[in-house]
């Protein structure tokens, strides 16, 4: 009995043994493709892909008012501009197999005391770059804070900590040239941009629209096929990446592609002609519109790089969110436009409060657990 007694603690020290080198290897591996985060202490901590779920109610959402937020874009401030409905604003992203941590402004600075956390992009980057700053402000409204709005950089500081959340304006991450009057991307280059980059302590990069008129290694060319543009310019980014940062010291994301709502085929609507009008997220965690073409191009690029590289992979639960864009409820249409939503409705950026405050939950986590 008593070596039977041995033999299964044993078995069961080699089982243990076993479980926690897998552990090792599933954790270095999950670093490299970026898709799951592993919570709970010691032997109670599970993996769960944070991506993947639906949107349920939440009525302590959200997480601040627009009116307590000055940052907030006009284009962006939906509630200020007249949108009627705010059951948009109180949906939770529930990962299918987790619960995430609930973001809490004062960890963050807190954990950030003293660091630089940069956006660098286009409009969608400035969208989630001033929905942080409103999550950290509703977290210690009484903090000194200073903001320091210019182009390409503005910077908004919380001065008790020492933190700094910036927005670097590059929409296409290259160069962008004038060749005989016109504007054209540099695909190749990454030249002054990249110097206020290198300051940061944490970067989250996007990118996603493309210009007509394009620069590849001193050819210019009209009708260049924009996937190959786009794989060319993020290898720019990741060889520069690669070449220029020590991510031992920064912590490097990039957000993927942020969906547009302007076919109510993709979520099966006969009553609508886009965004305008979509009240409450689709349920279930399917969409039936296409996947962006740019997302396998963006993850064999973040794959293929040698610096760790966290794709905060919010394309999927974004397009379930078809009632989170501003439509004509943004403060760069004028009254005519306004009373035409079938031509001027916004259905690619997004209303604050609202979706981008769940991308900074999950960066938060990406970043802390």
């Amino acid at each position: 009995m008593e070596s039977v007694s041995i033999l299964l603690l044993l078995c069961f020290l080699l089982v243990q043994a076993l479980a926690g080198a897998s552990g090792v290897v599933i954790g270095l591996r999950r670093r490299r493709d970026a898709t799951q985060r592993r919570f709970g202490g010691g032997a109670d901590r599970v993996a769960c892909d944070i991506f993947t779920g639906s949107w349920v109610r939440d009525d302590t959402y959200p997480l601040y008012q627009s009116l307590n937020c000055p940052v907030i874009d006009a284009q962006f401030n939906c509630q200020l501009y007249g949108r009627p409905d705010s059951d948009y604003l109180r949906y939770r992203w529930r990962p299918a197999g987790c619960e995430l941590p609930r973001f809490d402004g004062l960890d963050f600075l807190r954990r950030m005391r003293g660091k630089t956390v940069m956006f660098v992009g286009d409009s969608l980057g400035r969208n989630q770059w001033q929905s942080l700053i409103c999550m950290l402000g509703a977290a210690s409204p009484l903090s000194p804070t200073q903001f320091i709005r210019g182009d390409p950089l503005s910077a908004y500081k919380f001065l008790d900590y020492g933190v700094s959340i910036s927005f670097y304006r590059a929409p296409y991450l290259v160069d962008v040239g004038v060749v005989e009057g016109r504007r054209i991307l540099m695909l190749n280059y990454i030249s002054g941009n990249g110097n206020a980059w290198r300051t940061a302590d944490v970067l989250c990069f996007n990118s996603g629209h493309w210009w007509d008129y394009m620069g590849d290694g001193g050819g210019y060319y009209m009708d260049m096929d924009r996937l190959v543009a786009f794989q060319k310019a993020m290898n720019t980014w990741a060889n520069w990446v690669d070449i220029n940062l020590d991510t031992s010291k920064t912590k490097v994301f990039f957000q993927s592609i942020s969906p547009t709502h302007y076919n109510p085929m993709e979520w099966n609507s006969s009553t609508t002609k886009n965004c305008f009008g979509e009240i409450a997220p689709i349920s279930g965690s399917i969409y039936l519109g296409s996947y962006p073409d740019q997302m396998p191009i963006l993850k064999g690029v973040i794959k293929a790089m040698r610096s760790p590289t966290y794709l905060l992979d919010i394309t999927t639960l974004s397009q379930l969110r078809k009632d989170c864009h501003p439509s004509i409820y943004s403060g760069d249409l004028n009254p005519e436009q306004r009373a035409n939503p079938d031509r001027s409705a916004d259905c690619s950026h997004w209303c604050l409060p609202g979706l981008p405050d769940t991308w900074n939950q999950l960066f938060y986590t990406a970043l802390f657990f």
